[in-house]
């Protein structure tokens, strides 16, 4: 399999990821593991040679089970932030994320059994936008409840 596309960059690194929307009963689903205190959207980088699409599906179908389509894009999100990654602990990270609606079935019962990149378990969550859960990013709070029709460019800067 090729590499994320995960690239240094000076002292630092650039991420391209993609990130599922999968929506349900007016919740959303993320995920966790027990080494955060937060949730984070289903997804991750993408391999080198892959689309943003073919990068959702195969991340969607790694995290829940589900083979699943993208419908549309939503949003862009470029994003500056300290990685708390034990791989790359405090390296300031560029990344560029891709989110996409999916296409949700009807009987969609998503089972996790992913790990992070240094091996622990990864569950699934569905979250409310008003629950108190921290999540990434954090404008799904504000943006699925209320889901619009074009594509959204966010940044977010916390150098």
């Amino acid at each position: 399999m090729d590499p994320d596309m995960t690239v240094p960059c000076g002292s630092g690194l650039i991420n391209i990821r993609v990130g599922a929307i999968i929506l349900k009963n007016g919740k959303f689903l993320m995920v966790g593991n027990d080494r955060n205190n937060y949730l984070y959207s289903v997804g991750g980088r993408l391999k080198f040679g892959e689309t943003a699409k073919e990068a959702v599906k195969r991340e969607v179908f790694e995290e829940t089970g589900v083979c699943m389509e993208a419908e549309r894009l939503g949003f862009v999100h470029e994003n500056y932030f300290y990685t708390d990654s034990p791989k790359y602990p405090g390296k300031l990270i560029y990344e560029v994320s891709f989110f996409f609606y999916m296409k949700v079935p009807e009987d969609f019962e998503p089972v996790c059994s992913s790990h992070t990149e240094d091996g622990r378990e990864e569950f699934l969550k569905w979250v409310s936008p008003d629950e108190a859960t921290v999540i990434y990013p954090a404008f799904f709070r504000t943006e699925l409840a209320h889901p619009g029709p074009t594509v959204k460019h966010f940044v977010t800067d916390e150098r």
